[in-house]
C-alpha cells in the first residue's frame, strides 16, 4: 500500500528532508507504508552530488542545498510539482537504473494526459519534449527543452527525493544554474507549452497513472513507452 501525501503552501527543504530520511528509515524497517508525497518549495537551489561548482551561476540568488541524491544543480520553487518518492526498490527488482526508467515512464504516462509527448535521451536523465515551435538546432534537429527532473537516493533500499515537473514556475529563476550540467537544451513548462494545467490536474494525472507505471511487468525490459 502506498501513502499519498499532498501539501498544501510552501514546504521548506530542511523539513522536507527531514520528513524523507525519517519515513524511509521506517519503510525500510517495515514500520510504515511507502509514501508519495506531492508538494511545493520556496525558491532555491539543490546540489547534487555530481554538482560541479561552475555550474552555480548566481550562488546569490537562492538558497542552496547541498543535497545526497544523484545529479547535478536543480531549481524548486513555486508553481513547480515535486514528487517524493519514498519506495520500497528491493521488492521492485533491486535494480536502480530500472527504477530510475520507471520513474521517467510515470512523468511520460502522465504527461500523455495533457496530449504531451515527453521523451528520454541516453546521457540525460528526465523527461524531455520536442519544440517545434523554436528555430532547429545548429544540427537541424528539433530544440529539446526538459520538463520534468529526476534526482534519487537510496537508503537500505529504500528511495527518497524523486521528480520535479514543471508546471507553471518562473523559468527565469532557472537562470541561476546550469540545470543538471546541461548548457545546449533549455527548460519549459506545461503552461509554457500553451497548456492551462494546475498542480492539481498534474496531482490527478500522476495517481491515475502510477499503477500502471510501476507494474511489475514493466521492470524486467525497463523500457520507456
Amino acid at each position: 500500500m502506498v501513502q499519498w501525501i499532498v501539501s498544501n503552501g510552501l514546504t521548506t527543504y530542511e523539513d522536507a528532508t527531514v520528513f524523507m530520511e525519517s519515513r524511509a528509515e521506517d519503510i525500510a524497517g517495515g514500520a510504515a507504508e511507502e509514501c508519495i508525497w506531492l508538494l511545493e518549495h520556496p525558491p532555491l537551489y539543490t546540489a547534487g552530488t555530481s554538482a560541479r561548482r561552475e555550474d552555480l551561476t548566481d550562488p546569490d540568488r537562492f538558497p542552496v542545498h547541498a543535497t545526497k541524491r544523484g545529479g547535478q544543480y536543480t531549481y524548486h520553487g513555486p508553481g513547480q510539482r515535486v514528487i517524493y518518492v519514498m519506495l520500497d526498490v528491493a521488492k521492485r527488482g533491486k535494480d536502480v537504473r530500472c527504477f530510475v526508467r520507471q520513474l521517467e515512464r510515470w512523468v511520460i504516462l502522465a504527461l500523455e494526459e495533457f496530449n504531451v509527448t515527453g521523451h528520454v535521451r541516453d546521457g540525460r536523465v528526465g523527461v524531455w519534449v520536442e519544440r517545434p515551435d523554436k528555430p532547429l538546432s545548429a544540427t537541424g534537429a528539433l530544440q529539446e527543452d526538459k520538463i520534468a527532473a529526476i534526482g534519487i537516493r537510496l537508503r537500505k533500499w529504500v528511495s527518497f527525493h524523486g521528480i520535479s515537473i514543471n508546471v507553471e514556475p518562473d523559468l527565469s529563476h532557472f537562470d541561476g544554474i546550469v540545470p543538471c550540467g546541461i548548457t545546449e537544451h533549455g527548460v519549459t513548462s506545461l503552461v509554457d507549452l500553451g497548456l492551462p494545467v494546475t498542480l492539481a490536474d498534474v496531482d490527478v494525472a500522476l495517481k491515475r497513472t502510477f499503477d500502471v507505471a510501476f507494474a511489475p511487468e514493466s521492470a524486467p525490459t525497463c523500457t520507456v513507452a
